[in-house]
């Protein structure tokens, strides 16, 4: 590890800790998920060797609907953490550094919304970031700082990148495990078959994976929008938008030409679904192969069973799988059976998997499959498909430096 963790980190210190509790609202109410579960781990273990506990995250964007206080997350992380968690209203101001006084040892406070500050938005350099009131008001106030949002890595804002100039850094549990699984495809040598299952709804993405991996993957699974459109540069009439929709067209303009070069030089290594599930008059899901497609007249809503079937044993034969992207609208069970199916085969399989790509990873829990059967279960977005793709992350690479 090219970084310091909390286990370098002596205990009994006041750390500010930045995790990423980006949620769903709901009707005002913010949502539990994923993300509170993991920081947890890190907030409890500091917690527990009596450091005194600062959390800063954000919620949504200025101007969202989900843009909302912290209040809630407050409640919600306690739970997890098993341990009361205090809340401010403020983030840096007097109110905010009173309360930070005010702690004692083992005990946890959460500031408010970091994107309700100024100086938090928009990107810049790390000396810029560094060089705000926001850092330079509140870094005195503590002995370090650890950065457990591995999801929020990829960006330069000011509780990314700031406070590692600031203060010394260190990486959290979740920052640890994320970094060490999401590089491995890169970092790592398998003796095996390594796969690649890729859908999501971005093209761009899914092409900027298989571009940089070439090397390291030998299968790549297609599913999801840009299946779709890989689809529709093998020669099917598929990958187009019909009347109400704006997914396919835009992107076919962008990136039709790339992936048909990716077509014509990996084709080998690619496999693509032989049939796609829609929604029949009745309601119900139906199937077709997309040979027997002659026209596209409405929406495909996931790979098909066959796809599914030709998949799974190209899974169990692998030693590693990376999957980036659901290959169907799993939210609608109707939908899930491309992705689920997938995840299923991978779970059978005794292979290092990581699992991401935004929401991808929670179909595992919403179709009742075990966390434990996979090596690693990514709760980034962004962050993955920069690692995936040897970006670099500019979180990281200020903890590199403060090392």
């Amino acid at each position: 590890m090219s970084f310091n963790t909390i286990d370098d980190l002596d205990p009994g210190q006041r750390v500010l800790v930045r995790l990423d509790l980006n949620s769903p609202v709901e009707d005002g109410t913010v949502q539990d998920n994923r993300r509170f579960e993991r920081h947890a781990e890190t907030v409890r273990e500091l917690a527990e060797r009596g450091d005194r506990v600062v959390c800063m995250a954000h919620q949504g964007r200025p101007g969202d609907d989900d843009f909302v206080s912290l209040r809630q997350h407050a409640d919600i992380l306690a739970e997890h953490v098993g341990r009361d968690v205090g809340f401010v209203p403020d983030t840096y101001g007097p109110e905010a550094i009173e309360a930070i006084e005010a702690l004692d040892a083992g005990e946890i406070l959460l500031l408010e919304n970091v994107r309700m500050c100024e100086d938090e938005l928009p990107e810049a350099s790390p000396e810029t970031k560094a060089d705000t009131e926001f850092v330079q008001t509140l870094a005195p106030a503590f002995d370090a700082y650890v950065n457990d949002a591995y999801s929020a890595a990829h960006r330069k804002h000011a509780s990314i990148v700031g406070f590692p100039l600031a203060l010394p850094a260190y990486a959290g549990r979740v920052m640890e495990s994320e970094y060490e699984a999401n590089t491995a495809i890169a970092e790592r040598d398998f003796d095996g078959q390594v796969t690649m299952v890729v859908g999501g709804t971005k093209a761009s993405d899914v092409i900027s994976v298989m571009e940089a991996l070439d090397e390291k993957v030998d299968q790549f699974l297609l599913g999801g929008i840009a299946g779709e459109l890989f689809l529709r540069a093998a020669g099917y009439p598929v990958g187009e938008d019909v009347e109400g929709m704006d997914l396919f067209d835009e992107q076919w303009e962008r990136n039709a030409d790339t992936i048909r070069s990716v077509l014509d030089e990996r084709g080998d290594a690619i496999t693509l679904a032989s049939d796609l599930a829609y929604e029949d008059a009745e309601g119900e899901r139906a199937e077709i192969d997309v040979e027997a497609i002659e026209e596209k007249t409405q929406g495909f809503l996931d790979v098909g069973s066959e796809t599914v079937e030709t998949y799974a044993p190209i899974i169990h034969e692998s030693e590693a799988v990376f999957v980036k992207g659901a290959l169907g609208l799993f939210e609608d069970e109707r939908f899930s059976v491309g992705t689920v199916g997938v995840l299923e085969a991978i779970a059978e399989t005794d292979c290092f998997s990581v699992v991401g790509g935004g929401d991808t990873s929670r179909a595992i829990e919403m179709y009742g499959l075990d966390e434990a059967d996979f090596s690693h279960v990514s709760i980034a977005g962004g962050a993955y498909i920069r690692a995936l793709t040897g970006e670099s992350l500019p979180a990281v690479d200020v903890l590199e430096d403060a090392a």
